[in-house]
């Protein structure tokens, strides 16, 4: 994963803030994109600031982001909201959903290899009554059919058997990403299995499965 270069949408977010920290400190990433409607203070920011690419974008309006011309490595996608910030169920789907769609389909450069890596949530399902399963479910369903060399999506679960405090369970998250590309080689044609342990639902060229959420994350399904 050498000389990699990495977008990240969603870096201000609880989990996204400490993964573009763990982005810009990797040696495995020479250049980060972080593109979004609110922008990292550069202040927060102790290392890795001078292969940091910032620009602050519209969502309405992605066609005019230039995210496709970064012709990024991986896409990171940790956009999210709630029910209660959006404001309505319709802001909320329009900010959970679209946005999130349509930042990955705006990141897409058609004949170059790409892996989008997405942090979802544990129920995620396509097909639920319960309006944030649903939109989660649906998100992830979209990504995966969008052309992508592969597509990660992460369902973090609690902290558990740890003795880390609840408030770092982001900052675990994000060190979970980071580790989990780690472990396997860049573009790999990857071999799924299912695991009754927490687990990372993957694609590679559509088709779905599971992998082993790395066992020192400390978290569960």
């Amino acid at each position: 994963m050498s000389g990699k270069t990495a977008l990240i949408i969603g870096a201000t977010g609880q989990t996204g803030q400490y993964l573009l920290k763990e982005l810009l400190a990797s040696s495995h990433f020479t250049k980060v994109g972080e593109y979004g409607r609110r922008l990292t203070d550069l202040a927060t920011l102790s290392t890795g600031k001078d292969k940091l690419v910032q620009k602050a974008i519209d969502f309405e309006k992605l066609e005019e982001s230039g995210i496709k011309d970064g012709k990024w490595d991986v896409v990171f996608i940790t956009l999210g909201t709630t029910r209660k910030a959006a404001g309505s169920a319709a802001a909320f789907e329009r900010i959970d959903k679209d946005y999130v769609i349509n930042s990955a389909k705006e990141a897409r450069v058609p004949d170059h290899l790409q892996r989008v890596v997405y942090l979802s949530s544990g129920g995620a399902n396509a097909k639920s009554s319960f309006l944030y399963p649903r939109c989660k479910g649906q998100t992830e369903e979209a990504l995966a059919s969008m052309g992508y060399s592969d597509t990660i999506v992460f369902h973090p679960g609690l902290l558990t058997g740890t003795a880390r405090p609840q408030s770092r369970l982001p900052e675990v998250i994000a060190e979970g990403v980071i580790n989990t590309l780690r472990l396997s080689s860049f573009f790999s044609n990857l071999e799924i299995k299912a695991s009754t342990q927490n687990t990372i639902l993957v694609t590679n060229h559509h088709s779905l499965g599971y992998v082993r959420w790395p066992l020192w994350a400390g978290v569960w399904r």
